[in-house]
């Protein structure tokens, strides 16, 4: 779904509050269905498990990035499902495909959400996500002070980088097969654009 969930579940629609008044004890009441919750704002979002597609350039770019980061001591990459909460309310959660916390701002064990904003988020592109990729959750990175956002297109494949400058997103670059991308955030880190995508 693009849009936030009217109802939900139909059933018993009274037991579950309005759009706009979602909260993460709420959203902890949810079933475990295979379907991906996410509060934004107060607004409950649904989205459908993920095709092979959609998981196979998760698995691709965590790994580069994970090895990457490891490999110079850097902090933490993480990927879905995983409950990230964004400051004032603005997510609770969200769940990120692929996300990056900085040494000293990683999540701390034991914990059963990420507190502290991620320090770079990606999400891959899908169908059922699109739109709400490249609008609701864009403002909200946004507005919680995300550094830097990747969109990572499987269809065009395509990846943009944004960087929060001046409290605003700028694309600092974009690239397709054949082009390599890198991060101001993890600077060295390049990644090969068409290598993130099924054959």
């Amino acid at each position: 779904m693009t849009e936030p969930a009217l109802k939900f579940p139909q059933r018993d629609a009274e037991n579950w509050p309005a759009q706009g008044a979602w909260t993460y004890e709420d959203y902890c009441r949810l079933p475990d269905d295979g379907n991906r919750y996410e509060v934004i704002r107060g607004n409950l979002y649904v989205t459908a498990a993920p095709i092979p597609e959609h998981q196979f350039t998760i698995l691709k770019l965590s790994r580069y990035l994970d090895e990457f980061v490891s490999a110079a001591g850097l902090g933490m990459v993480l990927t879905a499902p995983l409950d990230v909460m964004l400051p004032a309310g603005i997510g609770s959660p969200v769940q990120p495909d692929v996300v990056f916390f900085r040494k000293g701002n990683e999540p701390r064990r034991g914990m059963r959400y990420c507190e502290e904003a991620p320090d770079l988020l990606v999400e891959v592109l899908s169908p059922g996500t699109r739109r709400r990729d490249r609008t609701v959750k864009l403002k909200a990175y946004r507005d919680a002070g995300v550094p830097e956002y990747w969109l990572v297109d499987p269809e065009s494949r395509t990846v943009e980088v944004h960087v929060l400058e001046s409290g605003k997103y700028v694309e600092r670059s974009r690239g397709g097969v054949g082009d390599a991308i890198g991060s101001s955030v993890l600077p060295g880190f390049q990644v090969n654009v068409a290598s993130l995508f099924m054959p």
